[in-house]
């Protein structure tokens, strides 16, 4: 780096450096006071069934601290001008990608039902230029003390990169197609994937108390029985959740793509591409329908498709 180089990029750090202490959100309100549909929702996507979180004493998960104080779909309209400004100067130095790279949360007390959240928001921290695989930026770091009822209930920081993604060399050899990721087959799984070969769908079923099982297991979780046969699904099913993923970028895929929870007719669920729609008409819901996609010479996958009713 030469001595000008040096100097701009100390001169940058030094007005970046110039936020740190200043506030990025004064005096915010969440948009909904603690609630028990929104805890009930959290806690079945995440599958924790705590007695704690249900009933007429229920309390939020910690976990879900930073929640209550989120923009949702329509954003933040608490942003300080000192946040917008930090944020302003780093896109005009060329740092326009972000990517949120961890957080940190102290819980002082639970929140319950019907408290109304207030939260203030401090730009805490800003890096030295770091180069990363992704490219090279600033870290930055905010504060926001989450309070119930004008009681302060916990701490949430979060950081983010703001960087400029890296360069690809312009002689870099051009690398043959990644190819997607085999499944891991062994002994216990093993007639799944030759039912996949077969286009066939096989669910477990226990030998004794007949509970249905997927993915595949050598025990049934509800008995304990090591015996089982096989049933075929329908495929038919419907989206019982869904993420869209957008990065990281891993070889052999291309985001943006929808990845379902698929509740099937029999009643089991399991993981998989929704294909046929744009990734963005994803709906909890949707009717799908089982189908088997090749995605290489070697490899064949159960995907389902939208729009699967008969």
């Amino acid at each position: 780096m030469s001595g000008t180089e040096r100097t701009a990029e100390d001169a940058l750090y030094e007005r970046l450096a110039a936020y740190e202490g200043r506030p990025a959100a004064v005096g915010g309100t969440g948009k909904d006071p603690v609630n028990l549909p929104m805890i009930r929702h959290w806690c079945e996507a995440m599958g924790d069934t705590h007695p704690a979180y249900a009933g007429p004493d229920a309390v939020a998960p910690p976990t879900m601290l930073q929640a209550w104080t989120m923009g949702g779909l329509s954003g933040h309209t608490d942003r300080s001008a000192a946040y917008e400004e930090l944020f302003a100067l780093l896109d005009g130095a060329g740092y326009t990608s972000v990517v949120a790279t961890d957080c940190e949360q102290e819980y002082l007390r639970p929140l319950r039902p019907g408290e109304e959240i207030g939260f203030d928001t401090v730009i805490e921290s800003v890096s030295a230029r770091k180069t990363t695989k992704l490219g090279t930026g600033y870290f930055v770091t905010t504060r926001t003390d989450v309070r119930a009822d004008g009681e302060l209930a916990g701490t949430h920081r979060f950081r983010i990169l703001k960087y400029a993604p890296a360069g690809r060399p312009s002689r870099e050899p051009r690398k043959p197609p990644a190819r997607r990721p085999r499944p891991v087959v062994n002994r216990d799984n093993a007639g799944f994937w030759e039912g996949v070969a077969a286009h066939r769908l096989l669910i477990q079923r226990c030998g004794d108390c007949a509970s249905l099982r997927l993915p595949w297991l050598p025990g049934c979780a509800d008995c304990g029985s090591r015996e089982w046969d096989t049933v075929e699904a329908s495929g038919a099913g419907t989206v019982f959740s869904y993420v869209v993923m957008h990065h990281p970028s891993f070889p052999a895929f291309d985001p943006p793509y929808a990845v379902g929870l698929i509740e099937l007719a029999e009643g089991v669920r399991m993981i998989s591409n929704v294909v046929g729609v744009p990734y963005d008409k994803v709906r909890i819901g949707m009717p799908v329908r089982l189908e088997f996609q090749r995605v290489d010479e070697e490899l064949e996958l159960p995907v389902f498709r939208a729009g699967g009713e008969d």
